[in-house]
């Protein structure tokens, strides 16, 4: 057999085998199959800085769960707000962002541990987290 003829079989041969096949992503109504990519993924958390800011900073006083409550911290005893209820469901966002920011009725500032878009994030991580909204 010449060359090309083999040459000519192998690709005829190609082209039938991949005529008959169908492709991986392909079900058989012609609509792509779901993929790795396009199955549901995890979603990253919007409130990642945020959380980690409040453990680091706040759940110490606040507790994990943002209940609040008698907090001891250097000898005194301090009443913690809840983050849950009372007052903190009731102020705006920019009480709540300038509390942060300057403390105040035993609670520390943060201006100097955390910057203004850390504190205007810790906000609606606040609202979400403890107050669902």
């Amino acid at each position: 057999m010449k060359p090309c003829t083999v040459a000519l079989l192998i690709v005829s041969a190609l082209l039938l085998l991949s005529g008959c096949s169908k492709p991986a992503t392909e079900t058989g109504n012609n609509v792509p199959a779901a993929t790795p990519a396009s199955k549901a993924t995890a979603t990253p958390d919007e409130f990642a800085v945020a959380r980690a800011n409040y453990a680091k900073h706040c759940s110490a006083c606040h507790g994990d769960e943002g209940k609040g409550g008698l907090v001891k911290v250097e000898n005194t005893k301090l009443k913690v707000p809840s983050l849950r209820e009372g007052h903190a469901l009731e102020h705006p966002d920019e009480k709540l962002v300038k509390q942060i920011t300057n403390g105040g009725d035993g609670m520390p500032k943060f201006k100097d541990k955390l910057s203004p878009e850390e504190i205007n994030a810790m906000v609606p991580f606040i609202r979400h987290e403890f107050q669902g909204k």
